[in-house]
């Protein structure tokens, strides 16, 4: 029975989700469904289980959630997302325009505007450049989701995303975890997901498919959708009901005041993980009154942390006159995380009532039983997990929450760099999660005023296949040579 409840609550939350219901209430419920097929105590196991792991994601990770979506909020409402869009468009010219596309999506959340934000800004200036170019209107979810949802997400080293950040206090991690394979797996993603691209471009001017028609106010009508809301608060981190708020430029900031915020995210991070914290007395860490934890533990949120704040201060002094509602753009930012944040810890919370249900024990055992060794269990629990969630981070979460320990020991046991595992787990979550009930495929298509049924096939190309195919060069590189 306890496993039926398992199978059953998962059901539910999967099934009501792609419905439209919201997460902070199914969640909860699915946890309590689980809970009472397998004989557990309810209350005990929503005070004591759900609300302590859901409260203790929050503890360890809102202020990534807060400073990304203000740092967001901020580049948005300056014009400085636009005036990257425009400056790649311009760069790149009419000729190759997907890769323009690509490559502003990449550069933004790269540098840690969230992926929100990069939808609303990028989908309009790649429906004015598609058309002009007559390239089929279809195919402009593919590029954006390949640009800013794939690579940069859980690949490239020091991406400030919350999928990167989420296995560093598990691993005792930075965020630029196996260097290396995260390059190779970068390229991988990128070089397939452009000749997908290509060719499918290449095809459709064959067959004299044109631009298409375009549907008018898809992107307004998708930032006031309640559906939409609900379904993109659990898949990233920035509620769109928020964009509207506060007071958008009318025109691109300057590309330097621009591009400056972004290059900080990156430098700030580096920095502080691999020259600041290492150096930094912080034996203090180990006394109760601060959890009694380690640097380990905390150095990769405190370095993402205070690379956004250095962005957001970089952001505000370059485009000061351009942000004459400064403390609204602000607020806007700060109630943005608040919704996500709430909604990937009530999975969380949701994974830890399953986790501790006896029956588990079965579905622990078969995923460490799955050959190949730790490396490849480890990429279907987080594949299955972020795919049945529809959620990278709340999936990935979930897997390492119940099995982080594990794999540490195994890791410990076998020999294998806790780098080579937190890299592996990442680009694991950020593969299945792009399935159809997806909040962020289902927001995007509504963006760009699309069907599954027009551009889903295009997506599954760019951003699953892709990313499959970079784990497997990772398992097999990190498995063969080690972390590097």
């Amino acid at each position: 029975m306890g496993l039926l409840g398992l199978l059953v609550g998962l059901g539910l939350l999967v099934v009501f989700a792609f419905r439209g219901w919201s997460v902070l209430l199914l969640a909860p419920f699915a946890a309590l469904v689980a809970a009472l097929f397998g004989g557990e105590p309810l209350l005990a196991n929503l005070t004591q289980v759900f609300m302590a792991s859901a409260a203790g994601f929050l503890a360890q990770f809102f202020p990534i959630f807060l400073l990304g979506a203000v740092f967001g909020k901020l580049m948005d409402d300056s014009g400085a997302v636009t005036a990257v869009a425009g400056f790649m468009a311009e760069r790149l010219g009419e000729r190759r325009v997907v890769l323009a596309v690509v490559l502003a999506g990449a550069m933004v959340t790269y540098g840690g505007v969230s992926l929100f934000v990069a939808f609303f800004v990028i989908a309009p200036m790649a429906r004015s450049l598609f058309r002009a170019a007559a390239i089929p209107r279809r195919l402009i979810p593919a590029a954006i989701v390949l640009g800013t949802s794939t690579f940069t997400m859980s690949a490239l080293p020091g991406t400030p995303s919350i999928q990167n950040a989420i296995p560093m206090p598990f691993f005792g991690t930075t965020p630029f975890a196996a260097p290396g394979l995260g390059i190779l797996a970068s390229l991988v993603m990128l070089a397939t997901g452009l000749w997908w691209l290509r060719r499918a471009e290449a095809a459709a001017r064959r067959a004299g498919e044109g631009y298409g028609e375009d549907t008018e106010d898809a992107t307004e009508r998708a930032a006031a959708d309640e559906f939409v809301r609900e379904r993109a608060t659990t898949a990233r981190e920035f509620d769109p009901a928020e964009l509207k708020r506060g007071h958008r430029s009318g025109s691109p900031s300057p590309v330097a005041s621009a591009i400056v915020p972004l290059i900080v995210v990156v430098a700030v991070n580096l920095t502080m993980s691999l020259v600041v914290l290492p150096r930094l007395d912080v034996s203090y860490l180990a006394e109760p009154r601060f959890g009694s934890t380690s640097l380990a533990a905390v150095a990769g949120v405190w370095s993402v942390s205070v690379a956004l704040a250095a962005a957001i201060l970089a952001t505000i002094v370059l485009n000061w006159t351009r942000l004459p509602a400064l403390r609204q753009t602000m607020d806007a930012g700060a109630n943005a995380s608040v919704l996500p944040a709430l909604s990937v810890a009530s999975l969380v919370g949701f994974g830890a009532v399953v986790a501790a249900l006896p029956a588990f024990t079965v579905v622990r055992d078969w995923v460490l039983a799955i050959e190949g060794g730790p490396l490849v269990s480890l990429a279907v629990a987080t594949n299955i997990l972020a795919a049945l969630t529809g959620s990278a981070s709340g999936g990935l979460t979930i897997a390492l929450d119940a099995l982080g320990q594990t794999y540490v020991e195994l890791a410990t046991r076998t020999g294998i760099d806790l780098g080579l595992m937190h890299r592996v787990a990442v680009i694991g979550s950020g593969t299945l999660d792009i399935l159809p009930h997806n909040g962020a495929v289902v927001s995007l298509l509504a963006i760009c005023g699309l069907t599954h049924r027009d551009s889903y096939f295009d997506i599954v190309m760019v951003g699953i296949v892709t990313s499959l195919l970079a784990l497997v060069v990772v398992i097999v590189l990190g498995g063969t040579l080690g972390s590097f």
